[in-house]
């Protein structure tokens, strides 16, 4: 009962001792770890937090409601509902949870890990006897019991706890015999493999993934939120173009009906009816395909907002937006590139591209280093001719240590190498395509901000231009009443009217267009829309 008692005790405190050193090496672990990928100070920013609300106050509901059928909605509500609802988004919000599993996986490989293993068999055969005998039977019984726990730490150590046990019944022996061995095992790189930075490499690479995957979701959102406004306006403008076509084929035929009134009591000839009628029969061709051009657009709004309820295609939307221009004020073409140099989501990834490649630069040249481990291996065993006594005769004074260096090295270790140089090429590569990349980020704000520069100034133009064709329809309709004019001249100025007032309100929509187009380029889009999303934190490479 005493051997089985101490039997117990000893199990226990090999088990508590295991704990011990596992919980211990997790601490460790988590010290040695920096969770922010993009250096200390920056949040993980791992959350995926899509709301719309306007700047300065707190976030608005996240599903507005909605009247069926038709459907009133404003541009804010339009951002809110593709937010919610679009299914291309759905998809890409997935990725930063899909690659924060990889996390994990490289996480694990500091994980402790236990190992255990019970045999048992029989032997039965003969062997040579005595002096004059030629060989005698046997029966041998063994039972084997291992069990182990086991962690890699950072700096590359590990260390294993092992505990085993041994018996053996022999038709030789009288007795039975046992041996019971508790054991560590200390294995520490001396040179490959070496230190947290080699060995945790993968792990930063894999966070480093992770917040990659964060501003590849951004830039998509920046470019949904981008599509919806631009369709947005283009909805508006097909339906103001519809209404203008109808005006202005309104005008037509009742010039037509003039025309016909004027040839009926012999005021005007027959050969001015042809004009007449063109232009009422091209009114209504251009009626035709404005009115298709806008259930096309129609429907790309449905597929971006995606709004619940039944009947999606058939779905009714009137637009509630102010009739008025924007006052808006741009800043300094410079201060937009030097937002888009922070924020523009393609140029930090290109960072984390660089920053991923030093790591493999740290991985690949500890590579180059030859193999060498010190291990030392301390245990004390227990004999005896049961189980309980071999555990109890631990404290004797048998014991076994060993201490020693392994090494290995490839005679030319071509793949270290050339692993090494790839790691070299591939960073030289990045940096250089992340100037690149910072150079073309550039031109497209400079470009885009020359565009709305542009696009206000046709505002103006366009507006000038509609009230001189108003004013050249007029002339010439009253110097047709009183037979100085021809169809031919009324139907052009009247056609020349219908294409300055949608020139008109296509500048309008090209002005607000191009602001949206601006801000995207310059990565500040979702911030003046009030829209968190992760990727809000720019990555700062280090300084050489």
């Amino acid at each position: 009962m005493r051997s089985t008692h101490l039997l117990y005790r000893r199990i226990g405190l090999l088990l508590v001792s295991g704990l011990w050193i596992a919980s211990a090496s997790c601490a460790m672990v988590e010290k040695q770890i920096d969770r922010t990928a993009g250096g200390p100070g920056l949040p993980p920013d791992t959350a995926v937090l899509m709301r719309a609300q306007p700047t300065g106050e707190p976030l608005v509901t996240p599903a507005p409601k909605l009247s069926q059928d038709p459907m009133k909605i404003t541009i804010a509500e339009a951002i809110l509902l593709s937010l919610e609802n679009n299914r291309t988004l759905e998809v890409e919000r997935l990725n930063p949870s899909i690659e924060k599993t990889f996390e994990d996986q490289e996480r694990a490989e500091f994980d402790p890990q236990t190992n255990a293993e019970i045999s048992a068999g029989r032997i039965k055969g003969e062997r040579l006897g005595g002096p004059g005998d030629e060989t005698e039977s046997f029966t041998t019984d063994a039972v084997d019991g291992f069990i182990s726990l086991e962690q890699f730490f950072p700096t590359g150590t590990t260390v294993a706890v092992e505990g085993s046990t041994q018996g053996t019944d022999s038709s030789l022996y009288q007795d039975d015999f046992y041996v019971t061995r508790f054991g560590m095992t200390f294995t520490q790189a001396l040179l490959r493999g070496y230190g947290t930075e080699v060995n945790l490499a993968r792990l930063r690479q894999a966070r480093l993934d992770t917040r990659l995957s964060e501003f590849e979701l951004r830039g998509f959102t920046e470019f949904l939120v981008a599509q919806v406004e631009r369709t947005y306006w283009d909805y508006a403008l097909a339906r103001r173009q519809i209404e203008i076509v109808e005006e202005s084929l309104k005008l037509a035929r009742q010039q037509l009906n003039e025309t016909k009134e004027l040839i009926a009591v012999g005021r005007l000839a027959e050969a001015e009816l042809a004009a007449v009628q063109a232009e009422v029969a091209a009114q209504e061709q251009g009626l035709i395909n404005a009115r298709s051009n806008m259930e096309a657009i129609h429907l790309q709004l449905l597929r971006l907002l995606n709004p619940p309820g039944p009947g999606l295609w058939e779905r009714k939307v009137d637009l509630v937006y102010r009739p008025t221009l924007p006052d808006i004020k741009l800043d300094d073409v410079e201060l937009h590139v030097a937002v888009s140099m922070r924020m523009r989501p393609v140029l930090n990834e290109a960072r984390l591209g660089v920053l991923r490649d030093d790591l493999e630069l740290v991985r690949t040249k500890n590579g180059l280093l030859p193999l060498m481990d010190l291990f030392i291996t301390l245990g004390k065993s227990g004999y005896a001719t049961s189980f309980g006594d071999s555990v109890s005769n631990i404290d004797e004074d048998s014991y076994d240590a060993l201490t020693g260096v392994r090494f290995q090295y490839p005679i030319f270790n071509r793949d270290a190498k050339a692993r090494h140089q790839r790691a070299q090429l591939s960073r030289d590569q990045a940096q250089k395509a992340l100037e690149n990349l910072s150079q073309l980020v550039e031109v497209d704000v400079r470009t885009a901000y020359i565009e709305v520069n542009r696009a206000k100034q046709q505002i103006s133009a366009s507006s000038a231009t509609r009230k001189f064709d108003e004013e050249k329809l007029r002339i010439e309709t009253e110097k047709f009443r009183v037979g100085k004019s021809t169809n031919l001249l009324v139907a052009q100025a009247q056609r020349d009217l219908l294409i300055s007032r949608i020139a008109e309100v296509q500048a309008l929509a090209n002005y607000l267009k191009a602001l949206i187009d601006l801000y995207q380029q310059d990565g500040s889009l979702l911030e003046r829309r009030g829209i968190s999303a992760p990727g809000r934190e720019p990555v700062n490479l280090p300084k050489n």
